[in-house]
């Protein structure tokens, strides 16, 4: 009977090399790209003499206390129009949103502010809630707009008109956006750089167009449909931010942008942030306060808006959240009765841990 042909275990070693050779190019291009965004989002945090608000004297970038990656985070996300400035002189927020995020059921409820409320601002008198960054730097802000709205503001970013440019630029631009009327308004500073000219329709906005579209207020309801436009906008550029492409890029999106971009979060709770901002979907935007809890006052001769009820306010905001935060009953997700229980129990343990009374 012939023997059989034994094979030569020497033929099976080159594809042990090979295979040890891939593995290290993956774990060195892994490396270099998490080097390189580390060194990235490290740019977005800047040192006092480097910040915009390093003249407050009360430390306006301390950081904020650590932040496990479970508990719901609010970040309150302000633009700003810094043209015309002095280097000791802060902007007003021109545009204020808070991003408040349960890790649980992934899912995240942006609020627009009404820049025009007039509220209490601790050290100084009432005034419009976008005067509290000029005041008092991003910690008076938070803490003006977390005691407006009952939530506890762990973060801030802060970006001017270029850095929002720029963002919407990296990204490759917003993609088969509806436009719903037609814009136009000449600003006549800066030589006509920021005129609206946008007509109605499906089309692509880069970053000077999606500023336009932002920006615009000049119709009948003025910052009520600015800030819905704004929220609509946000939401794309989250959608945006979640695809492959701009995962690969992200380094190099950061750098593009963060000469424009200050913040308080640490690089580890950006890590974190990050990660979990890719399995969160935008649940529900609202207008603060609503629409049913405005009133309207004059302070020396200027219409502002005043807040009819401020416990109605902050019942309102938990009202907005608890609508995101409900988890999908078993009978239709198919999960244990017993694992959706715990689920809905922790979220509603984030929703009121990360909360504060008005005034706090």
């Amino acid at each position: 009977m012939p023997r059989k042909q034994q094979k030569d275990p020497k033929k099976k070693r080159p594809w042990k090399w090979v295979i040890l050779g891939i593995a290290i190019v993956v774990v060195a291009i892994v490396g270099v790209y998490i080097y390189n965004l580390n060194h990235s989002l490290g740019g977005l945090s800047k040192s006092k003499d480097q910040s915009i608000f390093g003249g407050f004297k009360d430390n306006p970038t301390e950081k904020p206390a650590v932040w496990e990656g479970t508990e719901r985070v609010n970040i309150l996300i302000m633009g700003g129009d810094n043209r015309g400035l002095k280097k000791s002189e802060t902007a007003r927020s021109d545009s204020m949103l808070v991003a408040s995020v349960d890790p649980v059921t992934k899912k995240a409820h942006l609020f627009s502010v009404l820049r025009d409320t007039y509220v209490p601002i601790a050290g100084h008198d009432e005034g419009r809630v976008n005067t509290a960054l000029a005041l008092g730097g991003p910690n008076l802000a938070m803490k003006t707009i977390g005691g407006m709205l009952g939530l506890d503001i762990q973060y801030y970013v802060y970006t001017d008109f270029e850095g929002f440019k720029s963002l919407v630029d990296a990204i490759g631009g917003i993609q088969n956006f509806d436009v719903e009327k037609n814009m136009n308004y000449v600003d006549n500073a800066d030589g006509n750089r920021y005129d609206i000219h946008l007509k109605k329709g499906i089309q692509d906005l880069d970053g000077t167009t999606a500023l336009q579209y932002v920006r615009f207020r000049h119709d009948a309801m003025s910052d009520f449909t600015r800030t819905e436009r704004q929220r609509k906008l946000l939401s794309a550029v989250a959608d945006k931010m979640k695809s492959g492409w701009t995962v690969v890029n992200l380094s190099k999106i950061i750098d593009s942008i963060s000469p424009y971009v200050e913040t308080n979060i640490t690089v580890s709770d950006m890590l974190k942030l990050a990660q979990l901002g890719l399995s969160t979907s935008i649940g529900g935007s609202s207008q603060v306060p609503p629409m049913d809890l405005i009133g309207e006052k004059k302070v020396g001769g200027a219409s502002v808006l005043s807040i009819s009820d401020d416990k109605a306010l902050l019942d309102y905001v938990q009202s907005e959240i608890a609508k995101d935060t409900a988890v999908t009953t078993p009978a239709a997700a198919g999960t244990d009765s017993t694992e959706a229980g715990s689920s809905n129990s922790q979220s509603t343990n984030n929703t009121k841990s990360n909360t504060t009374s008005k005034g706090k």
